[in-house]
């Protein structure tokens, strides 16, 4: 029999979540009304109800979470429909850029529920602010989280965003792609997964890459090669998923 290689193994049980430390608010937001507040109160209980039963295996993650704490920090990227599942399974101390936009509002106070902050912006609003904002966090040592086809698509196309950040921090992208076998998927640009009750999600951190280049045009090239990445990953999960 092939002995399995550590990145192969599913991590045994999952560490307590990191709290927020910071408000998700964007700093121009208008207070939110009393219904909003209540529907993100609600709509909280209903993701801790849902994903307390969903079966979630994570493999390739160990390093990160092994790091001491003067190690260096990473960019965490994914694909906008995932990020539900992404946010779940995050444990080490993670900071979100999330777009100042109505929808990124719900979703900055739904992922601080789990222990995600966020810092606000995107490339339609904000962007330079958060990028420079993100370059600060990965460097003060924690790691960023960003959906590179955010936040209004196209789905599944690399904007070089993420590459600037990693590559003004000196800092590597870790790409990261899931499976789940049973979904609710939005009709939205992202087709925003939702797993049902019980479903098994397989989750798979790719190897960090490092992003070298001359400069920030010579690196933004590369958009291609990191969107490849997390396809990889992610047909990874799937193949793991199956063979489970």
């Amino acid at each position: 029999m092939k002995e399995a290689a550590e990145g192969d193994l599913p991590e045994v049980a999952s560490p307590p979540r990191e709290a927020p430390t910071t408000s998700p608010r964007a700093a121009n937001a208008p207070p939110l009304t009393f219904r909003t507040r209540l529907l993100i109160r609600v709509a909280g209980w209903v993701l801790f109800a849902l994903g307390r039963t969903w079966r979630v295996r994570v493999y390739g993650r160990r390093a990160l979470l092994a790091r001491h704490a003067e190690a260096p920090r990473a960019v965490i990227a994914f694909w906008h429909g995932q990020l539900l599942i992404a946010a779940w399974t995050l444990r080490q101390p993670t900071r979100g850029m999330i777009s100042e936009h109505r929808d990124g509002e719900l979703i900055a106070h739904l992922v601080s529920r789990l222990g995600v902050a966020s810092i606000r912006g995107s490339s339609s609003r904000g962007g330079a602010r958060a990028l420079l904002e993100c370059v600060r966090v990965l460097r003060q040592g924690a790691d960023i989280a960003i959906t590179p086809d955010g936040p209004r698509g196209p789905r599944h196309r690399f904007a070089p965003g993420a590459l600037v950040v990693a590559y003004r921090a000196q800092r590597a992208i870790v790409p990261v792609g899931a499976h789940v076998d049973r979904a609710w998927r939005l009709r939205s640009w992202d087709q925003f997964e939702i797993p049902k009750p019980f479903a098994r999600v397989t989750m798979v951190y790719g190897a960090p890459m490092a992003v070298e280049g001359t400069d920030v045009r010579d690196v933004s090239a590369r958009v291609e090669e990191f969107a490849s990445a997390i396809h990889a990953v992610t047909a990874r999960a799937a193949a793991l998923a199956r063979e489970a």
